[in-house]
């Protein structure tokens, strides 16, 4: 130790500010969270299970789940594809307009999917832009399935591309580069090299994408026009069947999306496990 210098001992907070703080933690997650979670179970089974699988079975509500799986089915393939094409792009090549698109990605994050509905419905709306056109052709978008998925499409399309980015730039391209330089072709390194590196994130990213699809309220209820038994997805269901007085009916359909929030968190958790241990592996294979 160099001469007048001294090291003191590191900070130790006093048990009881660690337990309150541990508390107060587990308190306000069980107020925000685990209350509610157990609310909606609740009153869905509040008249018990003949009543919450009449409400699950009656036909707005399978047309609803229908309709939301179908929209997750187009949507999250997508936006994968697009994810994919867009960060290889953006880590692998310098162009202009490259902050652009950065920024046009991060785009649905900050704004209001309200707000994001009423844009497509200024666009291909009866009196939008391509409003005379569509009518002519007998092309209906707005308060049909078209426009859900396009809503969807545009509120869920940064979550792929967001978890992608940040890998592919930390890991690079030389491993690209050497693979070309042994003469692969583009879909022989993209499978071969670029893949097995992003599967993880990708599939992370493509479980965030689904979730955030089929609960997805505010840009959908503005084009869906709420027509029941044809473009109510899950969520606009609840809403329809909570505003008519149906309490049981609304928390079983809701406990339907709230059991997906738990599969997600689940697989979440366990795709951060499998995730850090191949990144483990690697740090130990180099």
């Amino acid at each position: 130790m160099a001469p007048g210098i001294a090291f003191r001992d590191p900070v130790v907070e006093p048990a009881w500010v660690r337990w309150g703080l541990t508390a107060l933690a587990l308190l306000l997650l069980a107020g925000i969270v685990l209350l509610p979670l157990a609310a909606v179970v609740f009153e869905a089974l509040r008249q018990g299970w003949a009543a919450y699988a009449k409400a699950i079975v009656e036909p707005d509500t399978l047309a609803a789940i229908r309709l939301t799986l179908l929209v997750a089915a187009i949507s999250v393939p997508a936006n994968a594809v697009f994810g994919v094409a867009a960060a290889w792009a953006i880590t692998r090549f310098q162009f202009r307009g490259k902050r652009v698109l950065l920024t046009l990605i991060d785009l649905p994050f900050t704004v209001s999917p309200v707000v994001a509905g009423l844009i497509f419905v200024l666009l291909f709306g009866a009196h939008g832009w391509f409003g005379e056109w569509l009518r002519l052709h007998e092309i209906k978008i707005i308060f049909a399935v078209p426009g859900i998925v396009l809503a969807t499409i545009f509120i869920t399309f940064p979550f792929v591309a967001r978890e992608l980015i940040p890998l592919m730039q930390q890991q690079g391209g030389e491993q690209e580069e050497a693979a070309a330089s042994l003469g692969a072709g583009g879909w022989t390194m993209f499978w071969k090299v670029t893949f097995p590196n992003i599967r993880w994130a990708l599939l992370y990213g493509v479980l965030l994408c689904n979730a955030r699809a089929m609960g997805e309220f505010g840009a959908v209820s503005v084009v869906s026009g709420h027509i029941r038994g044809l473009t109510n997805t899950l969520p606009l269901q609840v809403e329809i069947l909570y505003n008519e007085f149906s309490f049981v009916a609304a928390f079983a359909v809701a406990s339907m999306l709230a059991l997906l929030a738990l599969v997600t968190l689940c697989l979440k958790l366990w795709l951060e496990w499998r995730h850090g241990d191949s990144l483990a592996r690697r740090a130990r294979g180099h």
